[in-house]
């Protein structure tokens, strides 16, 4: 893995545990708010933190295109993010300082994986 790859490596890991920590506290400390606060709701989202985990293994196991995959991964959920998440969930939500917070601490840190990412598989497409 390089230097690279280990920095996006632990940039996604804090940004989806992270994320993962928020859910479990709507899901349950503020459960009823809307209806994405629920244990239910919560559960709709484990294949997102399932392909993170996908992600961040084949980042540790040095896969040789892991790069390339979780920069794809990592520009999705920035998608899904920018588009669905905010204009929707956020809004009915009706978000406080921490949610906003929470929100643009991961998008922030994907876009800082992202990059990281880019640049190291630049570095694959150079090395061959």
């Amino acid at each position: 893995m390089t230097l690279l790859a280990a920095h996006a490596t632990w940039v996604l890991i804090v940004a989806f545990a992270g994320s993962f920590l928020y859910e479990l506290y709507r899901a349950t400390a503020k459960a009823g708010t809307s209806r994405h606060d629920s244990p239910e709701a919560l559960a709709r989202q484990i294949p997102l933190y399932v392909g993170a985990a996908i992600v961040i293994g084949l980042l540790f196991v040095r896969f040789e295109l892991a790069s390339w995959i979780g920069l794809g991964f990592t520009a999705v959920v920035i998608g899904i993010s920018i588009l669905y998440y905010n204009p929707t969930i956020m809004r009915e939500r009706l978000p406080g300082i921490v949610d906003w917070l929470e929100d643009l601490l991961f998008t922030g840190l994907l876009f800082v994986a992202a990059a990281l990412l880019a640049y190291d598989a630049s570095g694959w497409i150079l090395q061959r």
